[in-house]
């Protein structure tokens, strides 16, 4: 069982792209869920019944998502707006594959979804008139400034809260009963870090830090920094504004691992181009890039003579079976297809609707046990005190053969 509260509101019109986006929203609500339109103040409940009943103990899962369907003007709204709102209902989808795979083993689950229109005030309405109470977990909601509103609430009540997309410090929060996903700019350093430490030899290794230092810049390369100066194997290293300041400095014979701290394009381009060229020279080159970068369009064949590697929190391998049978059922149900956040969502539903069913009200104690290999990443979750619970799981991506190929 599928029981929902749903202030979503409907939209109609003669634009195709606002009249796929809200069809892509009611495809996702049937057959498991049907949505009853309302004002976001006053949520109500529709039941429908598509299994028969379990004796496992109802679950309930909150799902809060910035859909802000009721913002878009139909005469008005951009590509960019309706782009943003999709994303959420892209992720909803997928969650809700993730929720009703999860059901198969016979656990009943109430699901409610609410529309947090990426506004506090809606989370305060929901906090208020009772709307999350009896949550076994909340996921959501997506933004930072709304994860930190519902922190007080999270641990005054002690329901985990989902970090669902957001790559952010658990430390900005301080709830112990945050659970974060997406993995941190430090842990995306810590596992570049590792990688090096484990295949090249200090003794005839530089590593050298790219850094342009622009705030932006800086977020990357603090984590970079603080690993190799408490690093056990004492590598020379070297940090520079850019490869043009490096180029006069280089030693012959020597191993060079170029870490570059930025994704903004502009940098980035140039110092590609920079880098081939001192390569040709005959230095030895191996580069690591900025995580944004696997979103980036940079010149592949240079990214490959520089035997570049990337770390990512996302890669979904179209080779696997189960990624197939996903993309189909996707299909099938909401006639559109999975794009990244729906992925995402798939996994997340899947994963806590699989612990809830198996762990019930105890799934908790079972985070940092149950590891879980899914459509897009991994998970495997440490805890600390203060800061929750953390996904640590990372890969590194190498450019080969024209493709990114997951080498860990």
């Amino acid at each position: 069982m599928i029981l929902v509260q749903n202030p979503l509101q409907q939209l109609s019109g003669n634009k195709y792209w606002i009249i796929a986006l809200s069809a892509l929203f009611l495809s996702a609500c049937s057959p498991k869920i049907r949505p009853e339109t309302k004002k976001p103040e006053t949520p109500k409940k529709v039941e429908k019944i598509e299994k028969p009943a379990s004796k496992a103990k109802q679950a309930t899962i909150s799902l809060l998502a910035p859909f802000r369907l009721n913002e878009i003007k139909l005469k008005t709204a951009t590509k960019a707006e309706v782009e943003k709102a999709a994303i959420a209902i892209d992720f909803y989808q997928g969650f809700q594959l993730g929720v009703d795979s999860a059901a198969a083993s016979g656990q009943n689950f109430k699901l409610k979804v609410y529309d947090t229109q990426d506004n506090n005030a809606q989370i305060a309405n929901l906090i208020e008139n009772g709307s999350l109470l009896g949550s076994n977990i909340i996921v959501g909601p997506v933004y930072p400034d709304g994860l930190k509103y519902i922190t007080n609430y999270s641990i005054s009540r002690g329901i985990p809260v989902v970090n669902p997309l957001a790559a952010s410090q658990p430390a900005e929060f301080a709830n112990p009963n945050l659970i974060s996903i997406v993995n941190n700019i430090d842990l995306h350093a810590e596992k570049i870090g590792n990688y090096i430490s484990k295949n090249y030899n200090p003794a005839t290794t530089i590593v050298v830090l790219i850094n342009p230092k622009a705030a932006s810049d800086e977020i990357f390369s603090k984590p970079l920094r603080t690993y190799f100066a408490n690093s056990k194997k004492q590598y020379t290293f070297q940090e520079y504004a850019s490869v043009f300041s490096m180029e006069t400095k280089v030693v012959k014979g020597k191993q060079y691992v170029i870490l570059v701290s930025s994704s903004d394009k502009k940098f980035v381009v140039p110092t590609l181009d920079k880098l081939m060229k001192i390569k040709k020279t005959g230095l030895n080159i191996s580069l690591f890039g900025h995580p944004d970068w696997v979103k980036q369009n940079y010149n592949t064949e240079e990214l490959q003579a520089l035997n570049t590697i990337v770390s990512s929190s996302y890669k979904v391998d179209y080779t696997r079976s189960d990624v197939n049978t996903f993309i189909k059922k996707y299909r099938a149900q909401f006639h559109f297809e999975p794009g990244e956040y729906a992925f995402k969502g798939f996994d997340i539903g899947f994963y806590f609707g699989r612990l809830l069913s198996n762990y019930g009200d105890n799934y908790i104690k079972y985070l940092t046990k149950e590891n879980y290999k899914g459509l897009h990443n991994s998970f495997h979750f440490v805890h600390d005190n203060n800061e929750g619970y953390i996904n640590t799981n990372l890969m590194l991506l190498r450019y080969k053969n024209f493709a990114l190929n997951i080498i860990e």
